[in-house]
């Protein structure tokens, strides 16, 4: 945990930051559902998830900080293999919100340290 790819120009740097949050939204037979998912990677303008319900791409998803209350809306963006886990779901917040996962992103995670670079 703690890395961070600089293989790709990204408007902002990815690290695997693994937190419990609550997403809302609508699956693919039109009903809606609540679940609690955990995060893979994060960055100040998204994310990475495991995620159970069934989700299109470009649909939107409301995530919730457990630990702030706070709710952000985000777009999903990709659609990996669905594992043991979950699907793997890439989502993009609608608003930049960098402080959403509680890492300040040119320190990195507050308890490793910092993020280490992968060339």
């Amino acid at each position: 945990m703690g890395r961070e790819y600089a293989s790709d120009p990204r408007r902002s740097s990815r690290i695997f930051h693994r937190v419990r949050v609550q997403a809302l939204g609508t699956g693919l037979q039109g009903r809606k559902f609540r679940e609690i998912c955990e995060t893979v990677m994060v960055s100040a303008h998204g994310g990475l998830l495991y995620l159970n319900h069934g989700v299109e791409n470009g649909g939107l998803l409301v995530l919730v900080n457990p630990e702030t209350q706070e709710e952000l809306e985000c777009r999903i963006v990709f659609l990996g293999d669905a594992g043991e886990k979950g699907q793997r779901v890439g989502v993009e917040f609608l608003t930049p919100s960098p402080h959403f996962w509680g890492i300040d992103f040119k320190q990195g995670p507050k308890q490793d340290g910092g993020p280490e670079t992968v060339h």
